[in-house]
């Protein structure tokens, strides 16, 4: 039986001084909230809720968290605090705008510009849906992440990592600004200190040392988030995670299905940053950025009549077994 998720705050509750008009979503590590200022200005507003530490009954202001799991919610808490913190010192239009962090509750709030448009999941999905040859672009994808590079070299200016990017976390307002939001600071914490089934982690876009409690991360990790975050906005999917890929990696095999849609050159930057050994990744969001920029050297290499038999070939495969492991769980809810 799956937990029960924590009830949000209900309309009109007064935090900080900010009142509550709707929730605006909900995650695994908390709820954010639109909410309007003392002057009526709409700000979002995430509070710190760990569905898997805390518990709430609707109505209710204060978070109930077990005694076993005090310490690690406590954690995750001091963790999201001085994200907060940070963030507010951070001023650029690609990094979500940070107006205020407070303590009430026995939570955490951050307060945040209230942000209209979609994000780029949402995009993907739409252009996948359209089913034309190219989900996007490469002059897209180019300046939108030329855009985020940018931002994220300042969050790493600042010894900090964003640790969660994916197309869900990637805002595109109204007015066409790319503006990272979301940050993981909290969910790292408590991935790595947590004794949890699961991992917290979005499949596809985190990176392999992520899954190990050895391994440091750095500005390379990433860089690993937003070469799978390329990868979807040319495929339509997110890459397989990275412990599959661990088993049996197929990322080139699915990136030699673009060649000719995409340049070699973006298709080998995907492959750039999505390596397996952090060390053969771009070291920081300059050495990426730098080689985005590089229009001027774009070449399309197209398949050979041989090589498309075989993804011909390897298409049928992959439906094949697609096929069957539908037909064994329709075979499997029989019995």
């Amino acid at each position: 039986m799956s937990k029960v998720k924590p009830a949000p705050l209900p309309p009109d509750t007064v935090i900080g001084g900010y009142r509550v008009v709707r929730k605006l979503s909900s995650g695994g590590f908390g709820v954010v909230y639109l909410a309007v200022d003392n002057q009526g200005q709409q700000v979002a507003v995430k509070e710190y809720l760990p569905s898997s530490l805390a518990s709430r009954s609707p109505g209710d202001l204060l978070p109930h968290i077990e005694a076993d799991k005090l310490s690690l919610y406590r954690l995750g808490l001091k963790s999201f605090f001085e994200e907060g913190r940070s963030l507010a010192q951070i001023s650029h239009s690609s990094v979500v705008s940070v107006l205020n962090f407070f303590r009430e509750n026995e939570t955490v709030y951050m307060v945040m510009n209230y942000l209209e448009g979609a994000t780029l999941q949402d995009f993907i999905i739409t252009a996948r849906e359209l089913k034309k040859q190219k989900v996007f672009r490469e002059s897209t994808i180019r300046s939108l992440f030329d855009e985020i590079l940018r931002g994220l070299r300042i969050v790493h200016q600042h010894k900090m990592l964003h640790l969660d990017i994916k197309p869900a976390n990637i805002f595109i307002t109204d007015d066409n600004k790319a503006v990272m939001i979301d940050f993981g600071a909290a969910r790292e914490v408590l991935s790595k200190e947590g004794n949890f089934i699961r991992p917290m982690y979005t499949p596809g876009f985190a990176a392999p040392e992520m899954y190990r409690r050895d391994t440091a991360l750095g500005p390379w990790t990433d860089m690993y988030a937003i070469g799978a975050c390329i990868y979807a906005s040319m495929q339509g999917y997110p890459p397989n995670d990275a412990p599959q890929r661990l088993d049996k990696d197929r990322l080139s095999l699915a990136l030699s299905r673009l060649r000719g849609v995409y340049s070699d050159n973006l298709i080998e930057v995907v492959e750039w940053c999505m390596a397996i050994d952090p060390l053969s990744r771009p070291q920081s969001a300059f050495a990426l950025q730098k080689e985005l920029s590089r229009e001027g050297e774009r070449r399309y290499t197209k398949l050979t009549v041989g090589e498309k038999v075989r993804l011909q070939l390897d298409n049928i495969l992959l439906d094949t077994k697609k096929t069957a492991r539908k037909a064994t769980g329709f075979i499997n809810k029989l019995k």
